[in-house]
């Protein structure tokens, strides 16, 4: 499966700070984010998975929505940094979304999960959820597409955070454009003008691992 990058234990881009973020795991956790390294599986990045358990941490969500549950590391991590919080979390991949369920099953948490195989646009279009905090980290090209909805599914005051918004530096500018991601940073370059461009949200675009787009809703 072409997730535009595979391993990012190394860090796929890394700020001058990224020395000093490295997330405190529990042994359980860091062994099985150590295992999907191994296996080039997508997973957040030090930075990346720093910036989110900080911002978990702070907003204490009591419902968070994951769009690209992986093997579960990333949900597991935000559940143990939100101990009240319920997570619906969408996977597209058999094998990657039954691991995840084994691996919610073993931290003790599939009681506050409700893990999907399916769709990530099938499911928000259907779901009538509200939710504190949105994580996406699934299909790039889809990020535009699925924006508007997401902001509908957000609550005031909560946040929608988006991963490896700048693809390898390739958004921007750092880094030429192999032809072959042309088409998938003009697709991120309009998720990032639309960002700016909705009036219902406050956002900054962040240097942490490969880029994050940091989201508040607004009370309008």
């Amino acid at each position: 499966m072409d997730y535009a990058h595979f391993d990012t234990s190394a860090g796929e881009r890394k700020s001058p700070a990224a020395q000093f973020n490295v997330p405190a795991l529990s042994p359980a956790l860091a062994a099985l984010r150590k295992s999907a390294f191994s296996r080039l599986i997508p997973t957040a990045d030090d930075e990346t998975l720093c910036f989110l358990l900080a911002q978990v941490s702070a907003l204490r969500p009591s419902s968070i929505l994951e769009l690209g549950t992986a093997t579960g590391i990333s949900g597991i991590a935000m559940l143990q940094a939100a101990p009240s919080a319920v997570l619906d979390t969408v996977e597209r991949d058999e094998r990657f979304y039954a691991e995840a369920v084994s691996n919610f099953g073993a931290a003790g948490l599939s009681h506050r999960v409700n893990a999907h195989l399916g769709d990530a646009a099938e499911f928000i279009a259907e779901n009538r959820a509200a939710y504190d905090l949105i994580f996406m980290d699934c299909a790039k090209v889809q990020y535009v597409k699925y924006l508007p909805r997401l902001v509908e599914l957000l609550n005031v005051g909560g946040v929608l955070i988006a991963d490896d918004v700048l693809l390898f530096g390739y958004v921007s500018g750092e880094t030429p454009v192999p032809p072959k991601r042309a088409a998938l940073v003009r697709h991120m370059r309009e998720f990032l003008d639309a960002l700016r461009a909705d009036g219902r949200l406050v956002t900054s675009v962040l240097n942490i691992g490969d880029g994050v787009s940091f989201s508040v809703k607004k009370n309008n």
